[in-house]
């Protein structure tokens, strides 16, 4: 089942500061089919990979304040007060940034989660890496990328997660949906976060309804979601929706059902746009 979320259907925190964390998440076998609380100091509730769009469509501010929204959202209150209610308290979480097919760059390796010392150390070491730009842009090889990373992970999770922020659909490398489909037969779950900020610019290959796209082409998984973007000042607002909903564990207030049906936006938009613009 997958889910489309606005910026306020997830009042995440609302539902901490009232209490309801009761069935937030709960042991069970992780995406490997092993009991990922057999070696209690190894286990966490989900292992997160935050990948990251920094393609030449994303401006220096956008990327800037991207960075600080993840940043600020991983040392927030709510976001500490969420990692408290799974079984094991922690995640484990790693942070690349990427482009083109060939183009992904660690910023973050593995590293835990477990309370305000260790969060203040992950976005510290966000921020201070300088801020990139590169070209083209593959979802697909960001997802590929992105899977053998859990066999890199220190750390076993109930859950494993690939969230993926982007302002542009998929333009290069491989169709993004055989890359989704793979990740999906892992167990892996994928949500996003498409950047809705700028009107659609044939400069920077934009599309309308980013959201539909994502939501039909790229996200996938049970309790799966999107938390589109449309306002730059609801940018870090976003990031912290979406990342205290993936470490909670639990589907959205107060969902939208996507329907299954053929996909409202076409998943080849991106590649169609580069053929018609650049023959190739």
């Amino acid at each position: 089942m997958r889910w489309f979320v606005s910026i306020g259907a997830v009042l995440v925190a609302g539902a901490i500061a009232a209490g309801d964390v009761a069935a937030w998440a709960a042991p069970g076998p992780s995406a490997n089919g092993q009991l990922a609380d057999k070696d209690p100091a190894t286990a966490v509730d989900v292992e997160l990979i935050l990948a990251v769009d920094v393609s030449y469509s994303m401006d220096m501010d956008e990327l800037a304040v991207q960075r600080e929204g993840y940043a600020q959202a991983l040392v927030s209150k709510e976001f500490l007060q969420a990692l408290k209610t799974g079984p094991n308290g922690k995640v484990s979480v790693t942070y690349f940034e990427w482009a083109a097919s060939n183009d992904q760059k660690i910023i973050i390796p593995w590293r835990l989660i477990d309370g305000p010392e260790s969060a203040d150390a992950v976005a510290n070491e966000i921020m201070k890496t300088p801020i990139r730009r590169a070209s083209r842009t593959s979802i697909s090889g960001a997802i590929y990328f992105a899977m053998p990373l859990f066999d890199e992970d220190p750390y076993h999770g109930l859950r494993r997660v690939i969230d993926i922020s982007g302002d542009g659909p998929n333009n290069n490398g491989s169709p993004v949906t055989g890359a989704r489909d793979q990740a999906l037969s892992k167990g892996i779950v994928i949500n996003g976060l498409p950047i809705m900020v700028k009107e659609p610019s044939y400069s920077t290959m934009d599309i309308d309804n980013l959201d539909w796209y994502y939501e039909d082409c790229v996200i996938g998984g049970p309790g799966s979601f999107v938390v589109p973007i449309k306002d730059r000042e609801k940018f870090k607002e976003a990031i912290r929706t979406k990342l205290l909903q993936e470490v909670a564990g639990r589907e959205p207030a107060r969902p939208v059902p996507a329907a299954e049906r053929e996909p409202r936006v076409s998943c080849m938009i991106g590649e169609k746009i580069w053929q018609d613009r650049w023959g190739r």
